[in-house]
């Protein structure tokens, strides 16, 4: 089992950043041009005073080692279900990929910090878990260097977004 934190500043207020976490928009340019996923699209959301509830379906452009790439294929999509507690201001998912399901477990939290005047510090921490006879290492392996690649990517993008540059 993989854990794997990433911390990234992001030149912006909390108010600012779960805007635009949650803007459909930014969330667009983000996995689909910048990213280049295939497919990233909400498939429900919803809203009380409490949280925000979202679930999102994605086909992401991968970069795994050749066996981790036989075994998900070449249409593996995941959706992410998560929860966004508004008084605690933590973002709460879990990731089901569509292949493997039952033995492959990714989760986490994404939450803010004061970094000074205007910035934040974002807060990713993941849990990767991958119960596949032979191949479990490697799959938490690439999929943590996956994710760790997407962080960073994202928040160098969101801090060009917010600044107008990506827009």
């Amino acid at each position: 089992m993989g854990k794997l934190t990433a911390i990234h500043e992001i030149r912006c207020d909390a108010d600012t950043f779960w805007k635009t976490f949650f803007d459909e928009r930014y969330n667009a340019k983000l996995f689909l041009e910048h990213l280049g996923y295939a497919e990233h699209r909400v498939v429900e959301a919803r809203e009380t005073d409490t949280e925000l509830v979202r679930k999102i379906v994605a086909k992401p452009k991968l970069s795994m080692p050749g066996p981790v790439a036989k075994l998900i294929g070449d249409n593996f999509r995941y959706t992410e279900e998560g929860v966004f507690d508004k008084a605690a201001r933590i973002w709460r998912f879990k990731v089901v990929p569509s292949v493997q399901a039952d033995k492959m477990r990714t989760e986490g939290t994404v939450r803010v910090e004061p970094a000074g005047e205007g910035k934040v510090r974002r807060v990713a921490q993941v849990t990767i878990e991958a119960k596949i006879f032979g191949v479990g290492g490697l799959v938490e392996s690439a999929s943590e260097k996956q994710v760790q690649k997407s962080m960073e990517d994202g928040a160098a993008f969101m801090n060009d977004y917010l600044r107008g540059a990506a827009r």
